[in-house]
């Protein structure tokens, strides 16, 4: 009894190997679809505010804000509305929309939580880092460093945030990671305008919480940890610009 054609052999009327037959025994790859222009501009607005290009307080421009991406005012129109809905734009009638101010009540809020979701985070890294993940660890402290150096407070930003990020996959749980993720654009938001100022500590704090992970003491990367969020967190109250009472 003849056995059927497998599909990587199907062929058509003429004979040739059709599509389906030369497709049929690999894995599906489907087709990347570029995303939405307004899904583009959102997220480039969202940087420049997070970066401070846009500064807290500052009137946004439909205009100004199309010319500068290379867009019409209609993405930009949507994706200020996106923003205001999140928290990162105010729209203020007969004016216009302005970067949102935050207090220092919804900072303080912000990165108390984070301090304890990321105590939590480095108390499990140093139950669960390899010495791969380590060398990891240090090679991300070493940008950290080069930034600090260099005096470049995007690289400064970025390299924190990394460094951060990559405690939090090694603590290996999922909805802390989550967690920790919904509040890492506006962690990064208030950093920026401290990161310079508080950098030699911070990162002099990042060492000595990779040497407790590298040892597998729990109890001391999750009081490192603590002492660190929280000096993050009063510095952002005493930086420069910060209102006074």
């Amino acid at each position: 009894m003849s056995q059927p054609a497998s599909p990587l052999h199907d062929r058509g009327p003429s004979g040739r190997r059709t599509a389906k037959g030369s497709l049929g025994s690999t894995p599906a790859k489907r087709v990347e679809r570029p995303a939405p222009l307004r899904q583009v501009v959102y997220e480039a607005l969202a940087e420049l505010i997070i970066n401070r290009t846009l500064e807290p307080g500052q009137h946004l421009v439909e205009a100004d804000l199309a010319e500068y991406l290379g867009v019409s005012r209609q993405p930009v129109r949507e994706a200020l509305q996106r923003l205001q809905s999140e928290g990162w734009v105010d729209l203020r009638p007969a004016q216009g929309a302005f970067v949102h101010l935050p207090t220092d009540e919804e900072a303080d809020q912000l990165l108390s939580v984070r301090s304890v979701l990321e105590t939590h985070s480095a108390k499990l890294a140093a139950a669960n880092a390899t010495p791969q993940d380590v060398r990891r660890l240090w090679d991300l402290q070493q940008v950290g460093v080069q930034a600090l150096h260099a005096e470049d407070t995007e690289g400064l930003v970025a390299a924190n945030a990394a460094l951060h990020a990559f405690i939090t996959e090694l603590s290996g749980n999922a909805v802390l990671a989550e967690l920790i993720g919904l509040v890492d654009r506006r962690v990064r938001w208030y950093y920026t305008p401290i990161a310079r100022p508080r950098g030699r500590d911070a990162w002099s704090e990042h060492d000595e919480l990779i040497h407790a992970i590298s040892d597998g003491d729990t109890e001391a990367a999750e009081q490192i940890m603590a002492k660190h969020t929280e000096r993050t967190r009063q510095a952002y109250h005493e930086r420069p610009d910060a209102p006074r009472s």
